[in-house]
């Protein structure tokens, strides 16, 4: 599986901004796809993910209700959509890959593929 992450940027607090994941290489049906982000120096956390499947979404609790996932089944793309954006949001999205028999889908090692990472920066 091939993951090309797209759509960071600079955005003002309270701003909006869309990642979107391109998918390639194999079926994903039987995969969830999730975003993770790091911070400098932190950790790589959750954010969110989905059941390719089902449609099933899983998010960090410091992102509900402003973080959607979702995915395009016709494109084999996964999308976040990311409104009322906080300073604290910033760092570098990675979308990833991990196999439905994943029962830990918050643990970033239990992913097997990863997209490049792309920059998102909020400014205060």
């Amino acid at each position: 599986v091939q993951l090309q992450a797209s759509g960071g940027g600079l955005v003002q607090a309270g701003g909006s901004l869309r990642l979107s994941c391109a998918a390639s290489g194999r079926t994903l049906s039987n995969y969830y796809m999730g975003w993770f982000r790091q911070a400098p120096g932190k950790e790589r956390d959750f954010v969110a993910a989905i059941w390719w499947n089902g449609g099933t979404t899983f998010y960090a609790d410091s992102v509900k209700g402003r973080f959607t996932i979702s995915r395009d089944n016709a494109k084999n793309t996964v999308d976040l959509q990311m409104n009322s954006l906080k300073p604290e949001d910033t760092a570098v999205y990675y979308c990833a890959a991990t196999p439905i028999s994943n029962w830990d889908i918050t643990n970033s090692r239990r992913y097997d593929y990863w997209g490049q990472g792309t920059q998102v920066t909020v400014s205060s």
